[in-house]
């Protein structure tokens, strides 16, 4: 049995959660060499790597494996956010269940599933970090009621804006997941303006990273950081800028799914990477193509599927016949089958591609 001795260098995880427009992608877009997934298309007046907003689950997951299948390429996988991420898991349970909410499952079930699926997608990132590339989650903050059960009295705290309902358990899945959990916020004074002290004016808003717990907020780190500083990134670069290693090697050549994204984009010089990806299939104008909903759309162009295979095996299932429109299917059919299990629909379509005579 091998004996593993002192500290490990390996990728991190972090998670940097504060109110919204306070920093947390720009501190992000200082990582080594990131490469984002912008879930909320909100780093578009930033000058950084990202891939298209994701439209589906299905579309999320197939982004992190490919940034995990790019070797060295990348040196951090940004998430931004994974609030909105955990909106695209909340959908894909519902339609995959029939359900129109996450309430409808009754019994509190539906948190249940969306927080196994959630557990599958962390598993899905830490394989991201064990392949040597670092992973930060952005979140936006909220102020809950919090009652500790050896106490009197409740009172309230930050919280990972996650699962804002109390049978939720997301949030703690996230936390229990991370490294790192840095939350970020404007320190402020509140300072007497009367002799008497009883009005109040708030004063300071310098822009603070909290890096240990504290009964306001969740905050935690491994790496001895103090308990607050600015918010800059060289007092957390030491952390990242060392050599981490790969616990398992993958080689970038090798294609874990056919999917193909759209080429990273730096929106300052608008120039695009030389992994180019085939031209979107709405560039071909079909107006059929834009009756098709996004979500679908966008995993037809990364697999480049086209109207007429989606048809065919829809047909060959019995669903609809062959000539009616995939626009003019249930939408439920649409999200809950051909987006949720598109795995299982692309096996059968390169299934029937192999029956071609050509």
């Amino acid at each position: 049995m091998q004996v593993i001795s002192g500290k490990v260098q390996k990728a991190k995880k972090v998670v940097i959660y504060g109110p919204e427009g306070i920093g947390k992608s720009s501190l992000a877009a200082q990582f080594p060499r990131p490469i984002f997934i912008d879930t909320e298309g909100s780093t578009t007046e930033m000058s950084v790597d990202r891939l298209p907003k994701p439209s589906s689950w299905e579309m999320l997951k197939q982004q992190v494996n490919w940034v995990k299948q790019q070797g060295n390429r990348f040196g951090s996988l940004v998430i931004d956010t994974i609030d909105w991420a955990e909106m695209l898991c909340i959908e894909n349970v519902c339609a995959s269940h029939g359900k129109n909410g996450v309430e409808d499952f009754g019994f509190g079930k539906g948190y249940v599933y969306v927080a196994e699926e959630l557990g599958r997608f962390l598993n899905l990132l830490s394989d991201v970090v064990e392949s040597g590339i670092h992973v930060v989650l952005t979140a936006h903050a909220q102020i809950i009621k919090f009652e500790q059960p050896d106490e009197m009295g409740a009172y309230d705290r930050y919280q990972l804006k996650l699962g804002q309902k109390t049978g939720s358990r997301t949030a703690p899945l996230v936390k229990e997941w991370a490294d790192m959990v840095l939350f970020v916020n404007y320190k402020t004074f509140s300072v007497a303006v009367d002799k008497d002290g009883k009005k109040n004016k708030a004063q300071g808003g310098i822009r603070t990273v909290y890096a240990t717990h504290h009964p306001a907020w969740d905050a935690k780190n491994r790496h001895g950081l103090p308990d607050e500083f600015p918010l800059d990134y060289t007092q957390i670069a030491h952390i990242f800028n060392g050599s981490v290693s790969s616990v398992t090697q993958q080689p970038a050549s090798t294609p874990v799914t056919q999917y193909t994204p759209p080429p990273a984009v730096d929106t300052s010089s608008q120039s695009v990477s030389q992994s180019a990806s085939p031209p979107p299939a709405t560039a071909t104008g079909d107006p059929f193509l834009a009756n098709i909903p996004r979500p679908l759309l966008d995993l037809m162009t990364a697999h480049q599927v086209t109207d007429i295979e989606i048809q065919t095996v829809v047909s060959k299932k019995g669903y609809y016949p062959f000539d009616t429109p995939i626009g003019n299917y249930d939408p439920t059919f649409i999200t809950g089958v051909l987006v949720g299990a598109w795995q299982k629909v692309f096996e059968m379509i390169q299934e029937a591609r192999k029956d071609l005579p050509f």
